[in-house]
């Protein structure tokens, strides 16, 4: 792994931009920017180095394998054969620390790639894969039976750790605005005013007659059509959790 990430070093760290400007005048700084490739961001590094290595693992595969013959197999391989450098203790159930997320002395368990690395690194494999001409379809990093081994491997350290591994649930907001005109306004402002006033007011309204609906309905002046007039802009809000 070590000379896999070695040769994608140096391709890496090519551009000598910060040595041209201070050798060079700041005019002729412009061009070299403009002709040297950008710096890769850390995890289009990452990817590079990690695509490197398993190319690399396939040249040093007995019989040696091409990429157009890898399949989820191989790839599931490939993860085992990194559990060698993992740091991660995984204990088995035998041991006495089984399920505790906080052994009190180290033990013999062996040590593993964290499902957490193995995922992320099935990730970027996967990209890298189609970044280099593959097909999707035939993508082995989003075979199924991959899929299948990380879920395993989940699991498995969950339970072996003690430490669970559950996505944090998030309190949902949904909020619908809805805009009243017209008649619809003047049927809520009408029906918020009865529950606000009470029997008193309803008593009022009853009070006023034939005339006084008339007018109400009939969209002629007055408090009550001002203020109906002045809700057509006003939305009601519902909130839910």
């Amino acid at each position: 792994m070590d000379s896999a990430s070695g040769g994608a070093g140096p391709g890496a760290s090519d551009p000598n931009s910060s040595e041209g400007p201070q050798e060079t005048g700041g005019t002729e700084a412009q061009p070299a920017e403009g002709s040297s490739p950008a710096p890769l961001s850390r995890y289009e590094s990452q990817k590079r180095r990690d695509w490197n290595t398993f190319l690399q693992y396939l040249r040093n595969h007995k019989p040696p394998l091409t990429l157009a013959r890898c399949s989820g197999a191989h790839v599931i391989e490939f993860l085992k054969y990194l559990d060698q450098f993992g740091k991660t203790k995984v204990h088995i159930s035998g041991c006495p620390y089984f399920g505790h997320p906080n052994p009190p002395a180290p033990c013999a368990c062996p040590l593993k790639q964290a499902w957490g690395s193995l995922d992320a690194l099935i990730g970027r494999l996967r990209a890298a894969y189609e970044e280099n001409d593959g097909r999707p379809e035939s993508n082995p990093f989003g075979a199924r039976a991959v899929r299948i081994y990380l879920r395993e491997v989940k699991e498995g350290q969950a339970m072996s750790r003690g430490i669970p591994y559950e996505k944090k649930k998030r309190k949902r907001q949904t909020v619908t605005a809805t805009s009243m005109v017209g008649s619809n306004v003047l049927a809520v402002t009408s029906s918020q005013r009865v529950d606000a006033s009470g029997g008193g007011a309803a008593g009022a309204a009853s009070s006023g007659g034939g005339s006084g609906d008339g007018e109400t309905v009939g969209g002629g002046g007055g408090g009550a059509c001002a203020a109906s007039t002045a809700a057509t802009a006003s939305a009601v809000t519902t909130t839910t959790v």
